[in-house]
């Protein structure tokens, strides 16, 4: 684990490492501010409307979501690095796309306050899986199947349209999210090790750990945006 190999490492080796963090991280919020901006600007287009009065666009769009995401998970090293920027910018879009609906659901100053709760818990909790000397993997798969159950309840509320589950499911999907956090940059980290004598692979996996940090930081803020948000 990268515990044991950052004990011994060469000091230029951490200065490479710092870089590849810091580009990680432009690489997400780049993401991030792709995605507010065209949430927000879609809110007060026609595009708005279209997207509430036709569900099929919607989950049209949530499925090339989905496609675009395992797809980059899965074929990250076999595209040129600047496809896979492509992708992910792509990606980001068409997530603000379906993001513009919080806009019409919740108060904008409420959504403005749970997005800088989000930035400062995300930020925390990635600070302190950069730093921590405590190995995280088993932490890592009693999270995965604590994101598996969210998704089964989130499917079985749709049916249920029950207030009290989706309360608790929102609470698990905070602490779920939180967890994945500090697990995920961790996870990050010790792969720059792993790569670190393959500059071209490195930079590749640099945009799916940013990928992998964005879909941490999104899902944190709608868990809580749907706990504290204050809806119109």
């Amino acid at each position: 684990m990268q515990n044991d190999i950052s004990s011994f490492t060469s000091p230029s080796l951490e200065i490479a490492l710092q870089g590849y963090i810091r580009k990680t991280y432009l690489w997400m919020m780049s993401g991030l501010l792709i995605s507010g901006l065209t949430a927000y600007y879609t809110s007060y287009s026609l595009l708005i409307f279209q997207l509430i009065a036709n569900p099929m666009l919607f989950f049209l769009i949530i499925i090339a979501e989905l496609g675009l995401v395992w797809y980059l998970s899965s074929r990250v090293m076999m595209l040129q690095g600047m496809t896979a920027g492509l992708l992910f910018i792509l990606y980001s879009f068409l997530n603000g796309l379906t993001l513009s609906i919080i806009f019409v659901v919740y108060v904008g100053s409420s959504i403005q306050n749970v997005f800088f709760t989000t930035a400062a818990l995300f930020a925390a909790m990635s600070f302190y899986g950069y730093t921590t000397k405590r190995n995280l993997t088993s932490f890592g798969s009693f999270l995965l199947m604590g994101l598996i159950g969210i998704i089964i309840a989130s499917v079985i509320n749709i049916f249920l349209a029950s207030s009290a589950l989706d309360f608790v499911i929102s609470i698990i999907g905070v602490f779920v999210f939180v967890g994945l956090t500090a697990y995920d940059t961790q996870k990050i980290k010790a792969m720059f090790y792993e790569l670190s004598d393959d500059q071209v692979a490195l930079g590749k996996y640099s945009i799916l750990a940013a990928l992998t940090l964005y879909l941490d930081f999104i899902n944190l803020f709608l868990f809580l945006l749907r706990l504290f948000g204050r809806r119109r």
